[in-house]
């Protein structure tokens, strides 16, 4: 799996949704591989024979799809990637004729595949890589998995794993000891994992260049995937359990990667060999969507849409948002603040007050409750102090369904006035407005003489870091200044 790994405490709710997807994607097959014996079907004939990995990979493809947000229909992006798959297929050592590849309607950074030639790869890192050799990488690097059978590999370890963990939990009878075993049988198995990515990236360098890419198209995309992580996790403090988890990780470090991709580079020949093409690959995915979609609400700014619930706020000056799964959640520049925004629906016999009163904190007792008006909907608004934080709390209803506000502030401050800013401004959508909230799209655009960083950056000014964004997205080093007259760059535009 080629993954950017992201710790921003904003992005907890989709990776909590993304990380229940089933183990088959992620660590390989837990079913037998041997075919069913088939039963004969009523003229006589042979039923076609269906594995146990097969219904398995059925089944999980539709997780998947469910899991993160459905396919991404895009015809051009899609013939590139066919003929790229296609092109790495025939260029290997012939163990599977033919891969399937899907595009997922999902904002994270990710690909992966099943060991049935299934290969799946987000919108979110379509929007990163810049060239076909880049991409082709990325489709190499999972087909080295599944001609590797990495999966079955991960399934046995992982079984011997779960004995591990049994017979340290009860033939030992020694907590201490039992825990002891346990952790060194997990960092085995990351261990394990790890070496699989190694192994991965290997087989990568190696097919781009027998199918005539540029096999230094796998560091470059690596490179891209580190800055990624770093502009995700940005202002975000790694906790010590972190860090001190950190080598249970599946994946090696990036720039432990990148030296050994580099490393196999070499060995095949020196940079500006094989092939890069740059400008299919930027005529592909103009016009990609980009970053959340509007029916599952999206993050304009400070602002917040959701054009299928027809709501809108907006956070108070400061304040970052980002779209979770089923909730906002935004923080101040300083960390001294927090928002959660989310719904409920109302049991039969509940009024709102009621509801309120009850409290949804746990721990904190609910006070000043009162009734209100807001957006034109009943409303409302409370307060709460816990430990280390005070709260206010809002809950509008419209309907049968109650949006709630929360907003924390930490010690002895309340976050009264703020939280006035807020509900003031939410509003329900015209059907006009809802209608409008389209999804942000990457755009293509040349760049005029005497364009600069800085001057592309103001062309997305409702994006985060526009910058630092318009150079991730362009694969630019951090000292870019002026770009080159003509050449074509991606920014984010509506």
């Amino acid at each position: 799996m080629l993954t950017s790994r992201r710790a921003s405490v904003t992005r907890r709710g989709r990776r909590l949704a993304i990380l229940a997807v089933p183990a088959l994607l992620l660590v390989g097959c837990l079913g037998d591989q041997s075919a069913l014996l088939p039963p004969n079907a009523g003229d006589g004939e042979i039923a076609p024979r269906i594995t146990p990995v097969q219904r398995a990979a059925d089944s999980e493809h539709q997780r998947l799809l469910a899991a993160f947000g459905g396919e991404y229909r895009a015809p051009r992006i899609k013939a590139v990637l066919d003929d790229i798959v296609q092109r790495l297929a025939k260029a290997g050592d012939g163990q599977m004729a033919a891969f399937e590849v899907t595009i997922l309607n999902s904002p994270v950074v990710n690909a992966f595949a099943l060991p049935t030639g299934r290969l799946y790869v987000t919108r979110g890192l379509l929007a990163l890589a810049n060239d076909t050799s880049e991409i082709a990488s990325v489709m190499a690097h999972e087909i080295g998995h599944v001609t590797a059978q990495h999966a079955a590999q991960r399934a046995e370890k992982e079984a011997e794993s779960a004995l591990v963990g049994q017979v340290a939990s009860q033939i030992l009878k020694d907590p201490g000891q039992g825990a002891a075993v346990q952790a060194g049988s997990k960092l085995s198995l990351a261990r394990f994992s790890r070496q699989q990515e190694f192994e991965a990236d290997k087989i990568s360098v190696a097919s781009l260049a027998r199918a005539g890419y540029d096999p230094y198209g796998a560091s470059r995309f690596l490179a891209t995937l580190g800055r990624s992580s770093a502009f995700r996790n940005s202002g975000q403090e790694q906790s010590a359990e972190a860090k001190r988890l950190d080598i249970l990780a599946t994946h090696p470090q990036t720039p432990e990667r990148i030296a050994a991709v580099v490393a196999a580079a070499r060995q095949i020949g020196a940079p500006g060999l094989g092939e890069h093409e740059a400008g299919r690959w930027l005529t592909a995915i103009d016009g990609l969507a980009y970053g959340d979609d509007p029916r599952d609400g999206v993050v304009r700014g400070r602002r917040y849409l959701n054009s299928a619930l027809r709501i809108a706020f907006a956070a108070p000056e400061g304040f970052g948002l980002e779209a979770a799964q089923d909730m906002v959640i935004g923080t101040s520049a300083n960390g001294a603040q927090a928002l959660r925004f989310d719904s409920v629906t109302l049991k039969p016999d509940q009024t709102l007050q009621s509801y309120v009163a009850a409290g949804w904190i746990e721990g904190v007792e609910t006070k000043g409750i009162e009734t209100t008006q807001i957006g034109g909907q009943p409303a409302v608004t409370a307060y709460g102090r816990g430990t280390d934080w005070m709260f206010r709390l809002a809950a509008v209803q419209v309907g049968e369904r109650v949006y709630r506000f929360i907003l924390a502030a930490r010690g002895t401050n309340d976050p009264e006035r703020p939280m006035r800013a807020i509900i003031e401004s939410f509003r329900s959508l015209s059907s006009a407005e809802a209608q409008a909230a389209k999804p942000l799209q990457i755009r293509i655009v040349a760049a005029a003489a005497g364009d600069s960083v800085a001057s592309m950056a103001e062309r997305m000014p409702e994006q985060d870091r526009p910058a630092e964004l318009f150079r991730l997205l362009n694969g630019l080093d951090r000292d870019a200044g002026a770009l080159t007259a003509g050449q074509r760059y991606k920014i984010v535009g509506e």
